[in-house]
Parts: C-alpha cells; structure tokens; sequence
C-alpha cells in the first residue's frame, strides 16, 4: 500500500523520463546488476515498439477504411447521379481537395440530398409501375392475382425513363377507357335485347363476369379480352335470337292475317293481337318495345293460328266459295267467259269427299287465283283500248242524234255545252278506224304469244271486230244511198219548182223534235243494247243471272257504227225529208 500510494503522486504528471529515473531509483535501491537492467531495458524499448507499432496500424487502418469510404462515397455520389441523370445538381463537389475527412465532410451532404431525391424518385416509379401493372392485370383478366408492389429498377431512375412510364401509363389508361365504354355499350345493348325478348338481364350479364352487375361501380367492372369476347358474344347469340323470334313472330302475324281475312274476323278481336301484327314489317332494329318478343308472346301467337286453322277447317266451304268468288270476280273484270256453277259443285265434292287436305285445296284456288291474276294483266292492255273504242262508240252514237236534232243551234239551255262535246266527238269519232286497226293489231300478236283465241266474254275479238268492220262498211253504203237519193228528191223539187213556182214547205209535225242530250247506252235506233248481233246470239243461251250480272261490262257496239262528217250533218240540216233510223 505503500509503494502504491508514493507511486499515485507520480502517476498524474509521469513521463518516459521521469518513469525511467524512478525506475533507476528503484534498481539502484533493489541493487539490480546492470545485465539485469538491461535486458528490462531492453524489454521496455521493445514493449514500447509494440505500442507504436500497434498504434501505426491502427491508424493506417483507420486511412484505409476513411479512403474506403471516400471512395464508396464517390462511387455512391457517381451512381446516383448517373441513376437520377441530375448532372446539374448544384451541392456536387468540382475538385477533391483538402483532406481526407474533409473531402468526406464535402460529400456527405450531397449523398443525403442525392438519397432523399433518390427515395422520392423510387416511389414516383413504384406508383407509375403500379398503376401500370393494375391495368394490365385488368386487361389480362387476372387483377385480383397480383400480390405486391413492383420491383423498381433502381439504376435508371431518369426523368426520361419515368416520362416513359407515364406515357404508357396514359396509353393504358385510354385503352381501358376505351374497353370500359365498349364494355359499357354492350352491357346496354344486353338490357335492350333482354328487354325486348322479355329474358333476365341479371342472370345473363352476370353469366358473363360477376362484375358486370349494375351494382358495382363503373370502374370495378371487368374489362379483359375474355370478358370482351364473351360480351360480344352474348349479344351475337341475342341479336340471332331477336331475329329468329321476329321471323317466327311475323309469319304468325301472317298467318294471323291471313286467316282473319278468310274468316272475316272482327277488328275488335283482331286489336287483341296488335302487339303480335304491328311488327309484321318491321326490320330487327326496328323492334325496341320491352317484351315485344317474348316466348310468352310466341306461344300466345302460336295458341291463336292454330285455334284459328282449327276453325278454318270447320269452315271450309265458306272460305273456299269465297276464294271461288274472288276468282270469278277477276275473270269478270278480265272478262273471261267461265262456268261458276261447275266449278262450284267441285269444290262441293272435294270437300264433302274428304279426300283432299283443306291447305291443299286452298293453295291450289290461290294458285288458280295468281294464275288469273297474270292472264288478267296480259289482257289489260287490250281491253283498256277495247273501252276506249265503247266510249268512243257511243260517242258516234250520241253525235248521230245530235245531227238529227234540227233545233240544236237554238240558244237553248245547255246548247252550248252540246256544241263542245260535238266537236270533241267528231274528233274523237275520227279516230276509230286508227282505233279498230290498233286493236286489231295487238289483238293478234296476243294470240301468238299465247296461241289461243282472245275472247270477250266468250266471243272471239276479232270475230267482233270484223263484224264491226262490215257493219261500219254497210253503214257507209246506206248512207251513200241516202245522199244520192236526197239529191235526186232536191233535183226534183227544184225542177217543179222552176216550172209551178215556188212554194212553202211545210213546217216539220212538232212530234219530230227530240232533246238531245246525254242518254243511256242505246243506239240511233233507241234499242237499250249496244251489244253485237254476233255477240247476241253466240250468248243466247246463257242464264238469266249471268246475262244481268254481265251486262254492264260486256263490251257492245251502237247500231250506228259509221260516224257522220261536218258536210252531212249540213246536209242533214238543210234537208227537210225526215231521216230513216239505222236498220
């Protein structure tokens, strides 16, 4: 305790010397040889070599591991301005002077800087990328697989490189605006079709993707190609449905019609079918009413034809009387001679028969019906131009009366209108030689196209006409024969004239006088027919009814066929001798 209590007041200010003189002290006291203090020696100086070797390694150490971090600064300072391309940044160090710690001091708050740009830069790219990787996810049709934010690559950290990423980030982002509205227009096309076809839109949208529900939101609706193809296809298979049901729905509508129109069925009943016929013309786009194709409907539809075919069969005979009626009607108009009576006992008997189906004999009367229909068209020239040749007839008819009425110039009422229909008349009557020749003319090249006979009401045309043509010339022969004897009684009368004197004639009796106007088909002689003698006994033996039913639109000729020119109707005028009527 002693010796440690003298050595504490040493211990504060000892030095190398003043520890090797307390040594000395200490050996010279002990009485130590000096090859004993110099080995200790000895051993001291190489123990303090130890210490300053020790201390030197530790200090090139501690340089190595400062130029260490110099060096991984700079590096670090190179790689991050490389990564962010920020060359211009303003705390980078130009020149690398001064020590090493100082040189350390000048990096280190640019690297901090660089590290917090660095960090910022890093979660630009991870919410770019995110973003991008979402999308295309839901493109792919695998959104909700993805775990995890993307891997940034952290050696281009440009502005360049994240300009990039935005701009296919926008580039996606309109493609699934784009993806969204088409999805959008055929989740509505869906609803219209299911509407109008009267099916579930829920359980068939969502067939499609769970996501298409009108209770997601717009955004969270899938907008794969897989879901995209399944959507168009969906509303092909609608569209080809709606079409189908149309086309089944319209020849229901037709057959609806068809059968009302035999059986005559009362609008009242017909409107309970209005929403069945007022598509019977309407395109597949034109069709937008809910439920306007519905299989409800369809087999409603169904249910009425063939309640209806069922009632058409109990009423056979009267809609085939009425197709047959309806055919007799056109052969009228067309005026071709057939037998009603006959044609009626056979339907009777195929009917009562039960040997032919009801839609056959009614396909065949249609058949009949449109072959009838075709004849009549053919014909319809010719007897258009048969009907001018009538009117013009009976126009030479009213003319003849018109000249014979010695008071027709009287200012009479209604004279005047009688002096116009005269001259459009004569003009008129002028024309009927061009008119027969016409006729004649079409009427043949008819019967070569069609090789068989043009009859008229049974009655050969050109028969007709030739009879007219001999009619007309013997006509012209009378009249000849007329003018020639009128002129031997004036030559007469102006003889005696000159040898007895002159004298008065007498005044014409006043029973002669006849009113001149519009008159009923008859001829100059006043006989109510103007029907050819040739047609009048081919037809005599034809009943009474089918006479009376034909009449009005048989074709008839006046008696008077030959027309009387301005010089006759003169010399009718100024001749006092009564005219003789037409044979």
């Amino acid at each position: 305790m002693a010796v440690t209590d003298a050595q504490n007041p040493l211990l504060g200010e000892a030095t190398c010397g003043s520890l090797l003189q307390k040594l000395q002290e200490i050996w010279d006291e002990v009485g130590e040889s000096n090859e004993e203090r110099d080995k200790m020696l000895l051993q001291i100086e190489r123990e303090c070599l130890d210490v300053y070797k020790r201390k030197v390694e530790q200090s090139a150490k501690s340089r190595a591991q400062l130029l260490q971090a110099l060096s991984d600064a700079k590096l670090e300072l190179s790689t991050l301005v490389s990564a962010l391309e920020d060359k211009s940044f303003v705390g980078i160090p130009e020149k690398a002077s001064g020590t090493i710690k100082e040189q350390l001091a000048a990096i280190a708050p640019v690297l901090e800087q660089l590290w917090q740009q660095k960090e910022e830069r890093v979660k630009e790219f991870s919410g770019v990328q995110s973003q991008i990787q979402k999308i295309c996810g839901e493109i792919a049709g695998n959104a909700g697989e993805q775990t995890g934010a993307p891997a940034v690559d952290e050696s281009d950290l440009s502005l360049k490189k994240l300009d990039e990423y935005q701009v296919k980030l926008q580039e996606l982002q309109k493609e699934k605006s784009d993806r969204l509205h088409k999805v959008l227009e055929f989740v509505s096309t869906v609803h219209d079709l299911c509407a109008v076809l009267g099916m579930d839109f829920f359980s068939t949208v969502t067939e499609v993707h769970p996501s298409l529900d009108d209770s997601t939101g717009v955004q969270s609706k899938s907008i794969s190609n897989d879901t995209l193809s399944r959507l168009a296809k969906t509303v092909s298979a609608l569209n080809e449905d709606k079409k189908q049901r149309l086309h089944k729905l319209q020849e229901l509508a037709t057959q609806l019609i068809d059968l009302w129109n035999l059986m005559d069925t009362p609008e009242e009943e017909r409107k309970l079918f209005d929403h069945v016929t007022c598509n019977i013309s309407a395109s597949v786009d034109e069709v937008t009413v809910p439920g306007a194709l519905a299989l409800d409907l369809i087999e409603q539809a169904e249910v009425e034809v063939e309640r209806l075919d069922q009632l058409k069969s109990s009423r056979m005979k009267e809609i085939a009387f009425k197709r047959q009626a309806e055919l007799e009607e056109i052969f009228t108009r067309a005026h071709i001679e057939i037998d009603p009576e006959a044609a009626r006992e056979k339907i009777m008997a195929m009917i009562d028969s039960g040997n032919v189906e009801p839609a056959e004999l009614l396909a065949g009367m249609d058949n009949q019906i449109a072959k009838a229909k075709e004849e009549a068209l053919s014909r319809k020239e010719i007897l258009d131009r048969i009907e001018k040749w009538m009117s013009a007839c009976e126009e030479e008819s009213w003319l003849e009366d018109y000249n014979r009425d010695e008071n027709r110039y009287n200012a009479s009422r209604g004279a005047h209108l009688n002096l116009k229909r005269a001259e459009k008349a004569r003009i008129l009557v002028n024309k009927i030689p061009g008119m027969v020749d016409t006729l004649v003319a079409k009427t043949r090249a008819w019967e070569e196209d069609h090789g068989i006979s043009f009859k008229y009401d049974g009655v050969p045309l050109l028969a007709m006409l030739d009879e007219y043509a001999m009619l007309r010339q013997e006509r012209e022969e009378e009249k000849r024969r007329h003018r020639d004897h009128k002129k031997f009684s004036e030559q007469q009368n102006t003889e005696q004239e000159s040898i007895f004197g002159s004298r008065t004639s007498p005044a014409p009796p006043a029973g002669t006088k006849k009113v001149v106007g519009p008159r009923a088909n008859g001829g100059a002689n006043g006989t109510p027919s103007r029907r050819l003698s040739l047609n009048a006994n081919q037809n005599g033996s034809r009943s009474a009814a089918k006479d009376g039913k034909r009449d009005s639109m048989r074709l008839a000729a006046p008696a008077n066929y030959v027309s009387i020119s301005k010089e006759d109707a003169a010399s009718h005028v100024s001749g006092t001798d009564p005219v003789p009527a037409s044979p």
